[in-house]
């Protein structure tokens, strides 16, 4: 109430008691297995397939989900979540210290991972010995600070390759400074994590004048500042391996080291001519000489190529000694090499499949993701049949709990009519209103194998049908139908006529058919509820999808309700607000009936909620709705008309 104290006109602002309630989203599709790369046990949000490539790293044989991905966004998918685990997976590392060459006092451990929500997860697999770490001093000051280069490689066709790099500047290890390693490297690296163990010598207290930091790893030489320059000309040595190699630098003159800089990158190169090996040529053929720090307190930076597939990240680069030039004969390895990643036991097990909820490991890391609507596990099709079953009765349970959907898949061998019979007959404990199973398998062209045809689990390719058909069309369309194309399938696992189509159907089985013009499509939108003999009202795939999109939709929209004054007032915006929002839906056509009453009801009044619920605290909302039902069989019915006969 506003407090008037003077004559005069007041306003108030009165709340209109309007509180919009947003849809969710339908069709974010989540994918568990084993992948060649990929934090694990954690959620990570792929919006392209490019995404998946970049955290994951694409597609592998040994990983049916990657498969499925691909599918997912080349059906009409736009968002996905994917969990990677891992059966004795190893982390790549390596410990950097403050001595040239190794041996001394261990400052960091570099291993290969990433951040997820402000904590370090580690990313396990071989990619990680592809991945190089190296030190310089072009810094604003090269005697207090270090740049840190992180750099991942491929071998592609006799060359070496940059997929990524990732550079971070002017670092210190001084606790608590703003540019500290340990903290700019973590928050801002999607390849490596740093970290002091405990077994680490403690850092220096109070920080020193001349503080502890990585020797240079992909310097090859950094001396003493550049004091004079000798007469023309200059001899060199360099030794990469082979031994030492002679150049000199002639000049007339008396150039500044700028000028100089040139000649004897120059000449370093022309030292590979007389190389005995593939790795030491590749070495100085490719070297470059560099200019760091500021007038009057110029170095060299001296690097080998790294071109090469003989190149040796721990190979060095020796000069000989020209005090003037700050060249104090130093040897340096190029970079730092993570070692010791391994990608674990490959296909995945059952067990990490699963995981548990205490540990938020396997499927139930989704549960740091605010919502998922489909959940495709491909590897479990591939297990035994007692793993698999136990796989998918966690997954449709967990699902159920969370207002999803699961889509089981069936193993390659089963292949034939009678084998898919039989497998239902095998699976019945599966049968559940919130999972669906579809037959036959697909085939797909394998980019990693030269694009011949392998057999690959369905889950992927209908996630993204189910995406598609929601954008659309929406997720009261059942997936299903002549526009209800498969993208990127070439072939059907087992070609199915009107009459064994006929056979599946009743038994809650989705079929997949090919058909003349329209192409391999999906001819089935029965959940495994569907089964004729079980009269479930949750039959239809669309209408339980729908339902699962109203209460989710409901749950977050009203939770506005908590703690109001439980009385008419609060149950008329209630209806009001629901009932706009039921309203929305039935002007789209997700509903049947001419008018909002034969489509839908919405009820909160006191005779829905008591005197008794009200004295608990409780405000009962009933919602209804007529659901539109696919048009799964068309009857067409013809008759001869006898003509005009005359009497």
């Amino acid at each position: 109430m506003v407090q008037v104290s003077y004559p005069g006109v007041y306003i108030v602002e009165k709340p209109s008691g309007v509180r919009t309630i947003t849809g969710v989203a339908t069709s974010i599709a989540a994918f568990v297995d084993g992948f060649p790369r990929g934090v694990l046990d954690e959620a990570v949000q792929c919006l392209s397939y490019a995404d998946f490539e970049r955290e994951f790293g694409g597609i592998d044989t040994d990983s049916p989900a990657s498969y499925g991905v691909k599918q997912f966004f080349q059906n009409g998918g736009s968002e996905c979540w994917v969990v990677r685990v891992a059966d004795s997976a190893a982390t790549a590392e390596v410990t950097l210290d403050d001595t040239a060459g190794g041996g001394g006092t261990q400052l960091f451990r570099v291993r290969a991972g990433r951040q997820i929500r402000g904590q370090i997860a580690e990313n396990p697999g071989l990619w990680g010995n592809n991945v190089l770490v190296e030190v310089d001093y072009d810094c604003t000051d090269l005697d207090q600070f270090f740049n840190l280069v992180v750099t991942e490689v491929t071998v592609s066709n006799g060359r070496r390759s940059v997929l990524r790099t990732e550079t971070f500047r002017n670092l210190t290890l001084q606790p608590g400074a703003p540019n500290n390693a340990l903290d700019v490297v973590n928050a801002g690296s999607n390849l490596i994590q740093l970290d002091r163990p405990a077994a680490l010598p403690a850092l220096p207290s109070p920080w020193p004048a001349a503080p502890p930091y990585p020797r240079p790893a992909a310097t090859g030489t950094v001396g003493t500042a550049v004091t004079a320059i000798p007469a023309s000309p200059i001899n060199f040595t360099v030794d990469a391996g082979g031994g030492p190699r002679n150049f000199n630098v002639t000049y007339t003159g008396t150039p500044d080291i700028a000028a100089l800089r040139p000649m004897i990158e120059t000449a370093l190169r022309g030292a590979a001519a007389s190389a005995t090996t593939d790795a030491e040529r590749s070495l100085l053929a490719g070297a470059t000489v560099e200019l760091i720090g500021r007038a009057g307190n110029f170095r060299l930076l001296i690097q080998g190529g790294r071109g090469g597939t003989a190149y040796n990240p721990a190979a060095t680069l020796t000069m000989g000694a020209v005090g003037p030039l700050g060249l104090p004969g130093a040897t340096e390895v190029q970079q730092y090499a993570l070692t010791g990643g391994a990608d674990g036991t490959m296909p995945v097990s059952d067990t990490a499949l699963t995981g548990t909820p205490a540990a938020k490991t396997g499927i139930y890391a989704l549960e740091d993701v605010d919502l998922v609507n489909i959940l495709c596990i491909p590897r479990a099709a591939d297990l035994g049949a007692t793993q698999m079953n136990a796989v998918y009765s966690a997954a449709t349970t967990y699902m159920a709990a969370r207002r999803g959907f699961v889509l089981i898949d069936i193993p390659e061998l089963t292949a034939t009519l009678d084998a898919m019979r039989t497998w239902l007959s095998q699976n019945d404990s599966l049968r559940s209103r919130d999972a669906a199973v579809y037959f036959p398998r697909t085939f797909v062209p394998d980019p990693v194998n030269g694009n011949r045809l392998r057999s690959i689990a369905t889950s992927g390719t209908i996630a993204g049908l189910f995406a598609r058909t929601d954008a659309t069309r929406g997720v009261w369309k059942a997936p299903a139908g002549a526009e209800a194309r498969l993208e990127n399938v070439q072939s059907l696992a087992y070609t199915l006529t009107d009459l064994q189509n006929g056979v599946l159907n009743p038994l809650g089985v989705n079929c997949l058919r090919t058909f003349p013009i329209l192409g391999n499509i999906c001819w089935g939108s029965r959940t495994l509820d569907g089964a004729d003999q079980l009269a479930s009202e949750w039959k239809y795939i669309p209408i339980r999808r729908l339902a699962l999109f109203i209460e989710e939709s409901l749950f977050r929209g009203t939770k506005w309700v908590v703690f109001e004054p439980n009385d008419e007032p609060l149950w008329a915006q209630i209806r009001l607000n629901v009932g706009v929002f039921m309203n929305g839906l039935f002007r789209q056509g997700a509903f049947q009936g001419g008018t909002p009453r034969e489509a839908y009801f919405v009820r909160c009044d006191k005779e829905t909620t008591t005197q008794a619920d009200r004295n608990q605290g409780i405000v009962n909302i009933e919602v209804g709705f007529a659901p539109l039902k696919p048009a799964e069989f068309v009857v067409i019915t013809i008759q001869q008309i006898a003509g005009d006969l005359q009497t």
